[in-house]
C-alpha cells in the first residue's frame, strides 16, 4: 500500500477498469520550410535625395560609365556594369548587395585580409588594366558609398542566394578550343565581335572585348576559365539566361581565354616563374602554349 499527498492509503498494485484517459498530445504546428533568403536591392530611383545620396550617384557614375568618369585610373574601355550587369543588381554576376557584405576577408589572391575598398582598388588594376586610386580617393569612397547603398537592407555576413558567380559542374569532355570556338560564332561573336573586340556605341562600350588590349589582363578573375564558365552559363548571351549548356560554357570560356591580353600587373619578368607563383591552376592558360602559341607575353 501506499499513500497519497493527503494521507489516504491505496493498492500501488491495483488499476482501475478503465484508466483515466491521458490528455491528448498538441498536436506540433507544421514546420515551415526554410526558405533562402531572397534579397531584392533598391532601384535607381530610390537614391535618396541627400549629401549621401549625391555620393551614391556619384558612384554610380562611375560604376556605369567607368573610363568617362574614372579617368587616369581605368586602362580600358571596359565599366564596372559590364560584368557586374544591371549597375551591379543582377544575381549571378557578381551583384553589388551580395559583395559589399562579406568585407573585410581574406583572399588567397592577396594573401591577405581585404576591405571592400581593396578589392575594389583590385579591379581597377586587373579588369580594368589600370591604376589602383590610393585608398581613401573620392573613387573608391563614391564607388563603395555606391555598393553600401545597394546592401544597406542585406544581413551582414551572409552569403545571398545569387551572390557572386555560379560554379559550373566539371564538364563531361574535356573543354577545347575548337569547341569553344563554335559556341562563340554561333552565340557570342554578334555581340563581340569576331574578334573579340567588343563593340561601342557613341563612345561608350556596351558589348566588352573578351581578348586583345582592351579587354582585362592576365590577373583578372575572368581570365579563370572556371570563372568565365559560371559567368558564361548564368547571363550570356546578354539578356538570356541559362540557355547555354554546362559543356558549352566551359567550351566558350576555354575559347575566350585561349588568346593573348594585357600582361599580369604581378609580372615577375619571367612568364614561367609568374605561372608558378600566380597561375598555378588547371584554369589559367597563363604562361600555357595554345595553338603553337605560348600565352602570357602581354600586350
Amino acid at each position: 500500500n501506499g499513500h497519497d499527498a493527503f494521507g489516504n492509503t491505496f493498492n500501488i498494485y491495483s488499476r482501475p477498469d478503465k484508466p483515466a484517459a491521458l490528455p491528448a498530445a498538441a498536436t506540433p504546428a507544421p514546420v515551415a520550410a526554410l526558405q533562402p533568403t531572397v534579397f531584392s536591392p533598391p532601384g535607381a530611383r530610390d537614391i535618396p535625395d541627400s549629401k549621401m545620396g549625391e555620393w551614391i550617384q556619384r558612384g554610380e557614375a562611375i560604376f556605369t560609365r567607368t573610363p568617362e568618369n574614372a579617368v587616369g585610373f581605368s586602362g580600358n574601355s571596359l565599366s564596372c556594369a559590364n560584368c557586374h550587369i544591371d549597375a551591379g543588381r543582377l544575381k549571378n554576376a557578381a551583384p553589388m548587395w551580395g559583395a559589399y557584405p562579406m568585407y573585410p576577408a581574406y583572399r588567397k589572391k592577396t594573401d591577405h585580409v581585404d576591405t571592400f575598398a581593396e578589392r575594389v582598388r583590385g579591379c581597377f588594376m586587373y579588369s580594368m588594366n589600370g591604376k589602383a586610386p590610393a585608398d581613401g580617393h573620392d573613387l573608391l569612397v563614391a564607388i563603395e558609398a555606391y555598393a553600401y547603398w545597394m546592401a544597406s537592407k542585406a544581413p551582414l555576413g551572409e552569403k545571398l542566394p545569387g551572390a557572386g558567380f555560379v560554379k559550373v559542374a566539371k564538364p563531361e569532355q574535356a573543354p577545347t578550343f575548337d569547341a569553344g570556338q563554335k559556341v562563340y560564332a554561333a552565340n557570342c561573336a554578334l555581340c563581340h565581335g569576331e574578334q573579340g573586340q567588343g563593340q561601342k556605341s557613341g563612345g561608350i562600350t556596351v558589348f566588352p572585348a573578351l581578348w586583345g588590349k582592351d579587354s582585362y589582363n592576365w590577373g583578372a578573375g575572368m581570365h579563370e576559365i572556371d570563372k568565365a564558365a559560371g559567368f558564361i552559363q548564368s547571363n550570356m548571351p546578354y539578356g538570356l539566361h541559362n540557355v547555354l549548356s554546362d559543356q558549352q560554357a566551359w567550351d566558350v570560356a576555354t575559347f575566350i581565354n585561349s588568346f593573348e591580353r594585357p600582361q599580369d600587373p604581378r609580372f615577375t619578368g619571367d612568364i614561367a616563374q609568374t605561372r608558378k607563383q600566380f597561375h598555378d591552376s588547371p584554369y589559367s592558360n597563363y604562361g600555357v602554349e595554345v595553338n603553337g602559341k605560348l600565352l602570357g607575353k602581354g600586350l
